[in-house]
């Protein structure tokens, strides 16, 4: 089994946990991976682009001219497709592009996120990030004591306002709990943190 330190707030070790091989030790599947991240950014995806048809575009209530007589082609309005200012032909309408995946599928693709962070030595447990106050300093020396920049994902064991406030300001840091954590945001962090609590948990609910 995969061993990892514990490190307090200041960045120093406390002690050293197992990590569960069933969880922080597969082969990362990259296929499920794919499909993870594809479903994501497709449900990210607002839907709203829409256009007008013929029968929505405004004029075009008379017919142009008479059917017969005038040597040119017959035309019933001047809001067909192919007149300009007419409607559009087969064009986009507003819909949703979010779609599922089997719950086995989802659970493979969290674990093998959470393995591939482990494989790249990017993953650091804390034994809690508590803070007194919502104070970003304090919070920005808690990352540089972990040595942790740019792009940062917290997985925490609840929700935590003091954590959570002091650091929206902070660009690239990510505070999400464990019933949120996503393959996007993982895969999208050069470090993810977990507290010690959090790793409890979420090897009780991965398996």
């Amino acid at each position: 089994m995969a061993s990892v330190d514990v490190l307090t707030k200041e960045g120093s070790k406390v002690n050293s946990i197992e990590l569960n091989q069933d969880i922080f030790g597969i082969e990362p599947n990259q296929h499920v991976l794919f499909e993870a991240v594809n479903l994501q950014r497709a449900s990210l995806r607002r839907g709203t682009h829409s256009v007008k048809n013929r029968s929505a575009v405004s004029g075009g209530g008379k017919k142009p001219f008479r059917q017969k007589g005038t040597g040119n082609a017959r035309q019933g309005t001047i809001r067909a497709p192919h007149y300009r200012g007419g409607g559009v032909v087969f064009g986009p309408t507003p819909r949703s592009y979010s779609y599922k995946m089997p719950r086995k599928m989802r659970r493979l693709a969290l674990r093998s996120a959470l393995s591939a962070k482990v494989n790249e030595e990017a993953l650091t447990v804390v034994d809690n990030l508590a803070l007194d106050t919502p104070k970003t300093k304090d919070f920005t020396a808690i990352l540089e004591n972990l040595n942790a920049d740019k792009k940062v994902l917290l997985v925490l064991e609840n929700e935590d306002v003091n954590v959570e406030l002091s650091s929206r300001n902070l660009q690239g840091v990510t505070v999400l709990t464990l019933e949120e954590l996503n393959v996007l945001d993982i895969l999208a962090a050069n470090r993810v943190i977990f507290t010690e609590g959090a790793i409890n948990k979420a090897e009780e609910v991965l398996l």
